[in-house]
């Protein structure tokens, strides 16, 4: 018996103490796939045969060394970060991360263009998630599904609705539903004069995308809000007010970003107060820091209250987890094991939480011993249970999955130029 193995031993019967199966929590886990962000691995850049810049607000800082330069190298980093993450995972693709021996602008994307990723998913025996990509584009300097132009607002209509068909194909592919996510950096730097124009535009853009009903056996329509971004201090078309009400009168799924609220905000609180109304959930689990920077994802208390929001409410079928950071200034890869190991402990420990006794403390009015379990919970052993799920799983324990990262770094990273 290894040492894991004992002191998970030790820590079973710890919780079987408070009435916790450890086995039923690391079961419930391997039912929570994290849907892993593509754009880490390359700090957005995508893989099009055209010339350009981040744009729409977005930005990678940093310039370590390695990054992907096409989809065969990002496969291969993906390869290697998902070795070291146990459990269950998919991964969610931008349509900029197409695959083509030619150009293929945005509206004439296809899922031949994503056959390689299909295979590869099939591979991995799991499922891929899909985004329109709004940005970066000749057409989205000024705008795109809010846009004053017909002919441009078009453009992108059909860029949605091709988007979804490459996501149909995911969905029948994998034997899973894709859950396409549609975010847009439509605004302004200044104050406009006119803000219900844009919102009645995009209204009737939206509809128009997804009128062609698909079966959400394999296809899922999100839609995402954002506070502001750079470029779009004053006004943000697609705020939460707007798609809180889009997704609750038209059914899509709403998306939660944790980076696209006030600085004060946290939407471990918005998930019960949003899923009477809406039958899917997505979050973009992030860290925003001073705001939507996009950090790796901590185990810190609002990933906690995530996950915990989550496992309480029993919401395992409703809600799909996502991660969206790009951190450019450390190991791309690590980056990627960190963030989604990270999310998977907070899940863990939620699963080894006492909810029913806990439930019925608050339900009597003793929030004295609400309290102090809640508190104790916190020092319980649920390191030793993540431990054993590792080893399980056949992925390093503790930090060991960083030397692996080193020598890739030494062997594959390096080497790119």
């Amino acid at each position: 018996m290894t040492t894991t193995q004992k002191a998970y031993e030790i820590a079973k019967q710890r919780f079987i103490e408070i009435g916790v199966d450890t086995e039923k929590a690391m079961s419930g886990l391997d039912k929570l796939p994290i849907s892993i962000h593509c754009w880490q691995g390359d700090d957005v850049t995508g893989f099009e045969k055209q010339e350009g810049e981040l744009t729409g607000g977005i930005q990678a800082t940093g310039n370590y060394p390695g990054k992907a330069r096409n989809a065969t190298e990002l496969r291969s980093d993906l390869d290697k970060a998902f070795s070291l993450i146990p459990g269950a995972k998919r991964l969610n693709l931008h349509a900029s991360y197409l695959e083509a021996d030619k150009k293929i602008d945005r509206n004439e994307v296809k899922p031949e263009h994503f056959a390689n990723w299909v295979n590869w998913a099939k591979q991995h025996k799991m499922g891929l998630d899909f985004n329109p990509t709004y940005f970066s584009h000749p057409l989205s300097s000024e705008g795109t599904l809010t846009h004053s132009n017909q002919e441009i607002r078009q453009f992108w209509i059909d860029h949605g609705k091709a988007c979804r068909k490459v996501s149909e194909y995911f969905g029948r592919e994998l034997g899973s539903a894709s859950v396409m996510n549609i975010w847009l950096p439509d605004g302004m730097k200044d104050i406009p004069v006119d803000r219900f124009g844009p919102r009645q535009r995009l209204v009737e853009s939206l509809d128009e995308m997804i009128s062609e009903k698909i079966d959400t056996k394999y296809h899922i329509d999100a839609v995402e809000s954002k506070l502001f971004g750079i470029g779009l201090e004053s006004y943000t078309a697609g705020s939460n007010e707007f798609y809180v009400a889009y997704a609750s009168s038209r059914k899509t799924a709403l998306c939660l970003d944790a980076g696209h609220f006030h600085p004060t905000e946290v939407i471990s609180d918005k998930i019960s107060a949003v899923m009477p109304f809406v039958e899917h959930l997505l979050l973009h689990v992030s860290r925003p820091v001073r705001w939507d920077s996009d950090h790796v994802v901590l185990f810190d208390d609002e990933t906690q209250a995530i996950a915990s929001e989550i496992i309480r409410n029993n919401l395992f079928d409703r809600v799909h987890i996502g991660l969206d950071f790009f951190d450019a200034s450390i190991n791309r890869i690590a980056a990627w094991v960190i963030g989604t190991r990270n999310m998977k402990k907070a899940l863990l420990k939620a699963l080894l939480e006492p909810t029913a006794q806990l439930r019925k403390l608050e339900l009597n009015g003793d929030f004295t011993a609400r309290l102090a379990l809640l508190e104790e919970q916190k020092s319980l052993p649920w390191q030793a249970v993540w431990d054993y799920y590792c080893e399980k799983n056949n992925t390093p324990v503790g930090s060991l999955w960083l030397d692996n990262v080193r020598q890739y770094e030494k062997d594959v990273l390096n080497n790119r130029k």
